[in-house]
């Protein structure tokens, strides 16, 4: 057996392990919420039904919808948000040459590295002082700020491949510098907009403490916290609500990395420079 034929072997196995090690979580997540009964494997038979998901949709005490609504508004808002501030201190750190800055970007990586178990208190008596538990408020900021470190260190990437020649031709025909931002820049950027989007957004929609700590019910509840509080609301475990909720919930997160996927593959000057 020659070298290639080792490395094609070992590139399959690989992929096959990947897509083992991802998808058999996922079909089992989806047959338990298409069962009558989530211990099927013991009983050595299966029923097939969509009454789990009938019901995580028409029982208003789940409240499944109202935690999903505030999962897609305080993800969708914050990704969009922290990406614009992100997009704006990336152009400024890219483009101008100023003291310290690269203690500022530091700085930043820094704050991010601390555990959210840590400031989680003295950040809900602050919410507590404002007024704003159990409310959008009170996740989106947090959100926000939490999230400004990658979407800052992600676009800096994009636009320090940006040639500076865009912006002085721009310059030169007499637009601004948030005209040049606007109109040349972040189109040449889009497939690193739209990633750093994604991904902001994933972590929001996906985020737990905060969501936990900052709620308290339903009208402002994500539904990580929302599922995750099923077992109470019932007395038990309902494996059959909890997993066709979790299906119905990566819904969102599917769609939007397959409608962004066309862009982020794309390259990120095509044409810039001519």
């Amino acid at each position: 057996m020659n070298e290639e034929k080792l490395k094609k072997i070992l590139l399959n196995l690989g992929i096959a392990f990947i897509l083992i090690f991802f998808l058999v979580p996922f079909i089992w997540m989806v047959l338990v919420s298409l069962s009558k009964s989530p211990d099927f494997l013991i009983q050595g038979s299966y029923s097939l039904t969509i009454k789990n998901y009938i019901d995580i949709l028409k029982i208003e005490n789940l409240h499944f919808i109202d935690y999903l609504k505030n999962s897609l508004i305080i993800s969708g808002l914050t990704a969009m948000i922290s990406a614009l501030i992100g997009a704006l201190a990336a152009y400024a750190i890219s483009r101008f040459k100023f003291h310290g800055k690269m203690i500022i970007v530091l700085s930043v990586l820094a704050l991010s590295m601390f555990p959210q178990i840590c400031i989680v208190g003295y950040l809900y008596k602050l919410m507590s002082n404002f007024g704003w538990i159990n409310s959008y408020k009170a996740l989106i900021f947090p959100y926000i700020a939490y999230s400004l470190p990658l979407s800052l260190w992600i676009l800096m990437s994009y636009f320090s491949q940006i040639p500076n020649e865009i912006d002085e031709a721009t310059l030169v025909d007499g637009a601004s510098r948030l005209q040049t931002l606007g109109i040349i820049i972040l189109p040449l950027i889009l497939p690193g907009l739209f990633s750093v989007i994604l991904l902001l957004f994933m972590f929001s929609f996906n985020e737990f403490l905060f969501a936990l700590m900052l709620t308290t019910d339903y009208t402002a509840r994500t539904v990580p916290v929302g599922i995750a509080l099923f077992q109470g609301l019932h007395g038990e475990i309902p494996w059959g609500y909890i997993m066709a909720a979790s299906v119905v919930s990566t819904i969102p997160i599917i769609l939007i990395a397959l409608f962004s996927q066309r862009y982020i593959v794309q390259g990120l000057t095509k044409g810039a420079v001519k």
